[in-house]
């Protein structure tokens, strides 16, 4: 089953190549979606596939690159709809 999830996480995540680690975190287990900063200095991060991989991904969101401190995640779960091909960084 396929499912849809957006994420906000908080802490020191920016600048800590949290952004390009999510790509090859999303990449190797096969969702596709974004993630970029935002001006808050919190990172957004919308994602889509398989159940599994999507869970795999939130719990990676939870401590991030080794640079990072992850203070929280803001997870909302959203239906499926297929609108991305690749996950990319969005500036």
């Amino acid at each position: 089953m396929k499912t849809r999830v957006h994420l906000y996480i908080s802490g020191r995540v920016q600048g800590v190549f949290f952004r390009d680690s999510a790509r090859q975190t999303a990449h190797s287990a096969g969702v596709t979606g974004f993630v970029k900063n935002l001006r808050d200095s919190r990172v957004e991060v919308v994602a889509e596939g398989e159940d599994e991989a999507i869970k795999k991904l939130v719990q990676w969101c939870h401590s991030g690159p080794p640079a990072a401190n992850v203070e929280s995640v803001e997870i909302h779960y959203e239906p499926y709809n297929g609108e991305f091909f690749i996950f990319e960084v969005r500036r």
